[in-house]
């Protein structure tokens, strides 16, 4: 792939009008793509009883809106998640597989994956193994996610790059592949823990890694947004990559998601 207009392309499609919604609509969208998040080590129950009513309260708003897709929380709060969630169309995500590190041997990651699922997670968000990709260890780091995605059962697996590590558009894209090829059923740039986050630059390679697969088997696999993203304009941006790149198929949130624990109430509903 070459990448040498990157920015270029970027700024055209930033220009470009959505084709198909208002900017009403665009924003209700994004919020029903928003994974609501928490991810901190001084998370309690009653964070998470705060982050469940939150995502619970769109929809009782009578503006025509719904819920976020999902909340995303660590293990131990899984169970509390899904117990407050019953009943709703929100679905709990789990951070699982030595998050936000990757750093543990993959037993000790598949057990809390299994953990996680066991408790009624819906989706597990991983991490793969920067450390070992870069020292091109591809075929490793596709076998992690192999197992992980087998300890998933029915859950859905996203499978986070943490593209500010990789270093270059060449490497994003050779792990987008990676991660699609060994089951992914989303990939998503970054876990929010590290300088820098989610960016247009690395998220439009990873369209790119989709499209190439979609062409190449007719799967759909689905991509998310995470870290840094706070304000709907740069939701926005997002939102037209996805449109630009993949088309009106994945603009639903069963293939795109905004990792985001701010951005929902900012929101011009």
């Amino acid at each position: 792939m070459n990448y040498t207009d990157i920015n270029q392309r970027i700024e055209e499609i930033k220009a470009t009008p959505l084709k198909n919604m208002n900017e009403s609509e665009v924003y209700r969208f994004i919020l029903n793509c928003i994974d609501l998040t928490t991810l901190e080590g001084s998370d309690n129950e009653q964070k998470i009883n705060d982050l469940c009513h939150t995502a619970l309260s769109f929809a009782a708003t009578g503006k025509n809106v719904k819920n976020p897709s999902a909340v995303c929380v660590y293990p131990p709060f899984v169970a509390q998640a899904k117990r407050l969630l019953a009943g709703s169309d929100t679905r709990v995500a789990s951070v699982a597989g030595a998050f936000p590190s990757g750093q543990s041997p993959i037993e000790i990651k598949v057990a809390e994956v299994s953990y996680a699922v066991n408790e009624g997670a819906d989706e597990i968000d991983m991490v793969i193994s920067r450390g070992k990709f870069l020292e091109g260890k591809y075929e490793e780091v596709g076998s992690e996610i192999r197992a992980i995605k087998k300890a998933c059962k029915n859950a859905k697996l996203k499978v986070i790059l943490e593209t500010g590590e990789l270093q270059t558009p060449e490497n994003i894209y050779k792990a987008s592949r990676i991660a699609i090829e060994a089951g992914a059923d989303f990939i998503k740039t970054s876990t929010g823990k590290i300088a820098v986050n989610a960016t247009p630059e690395a998220f439009i390679v990873m369209l790119d890694a989709i499209a190439d697969y979609h062409r190449e088997t007719g799967k759909m696999v689905g991509i998310k947004a995470a870290g840094g993203i706070s304000d709907p304009e740069t939701a926005l941006v997002y939102v037209k990559l996805v449109e630009n790149v993949l088309g009106d198929a994945w603009l639903n949130n069963q293939y795109f998601r905004i990792g985001a624990s701010r951005l929902a109430k900012k929101l011009p509903l």
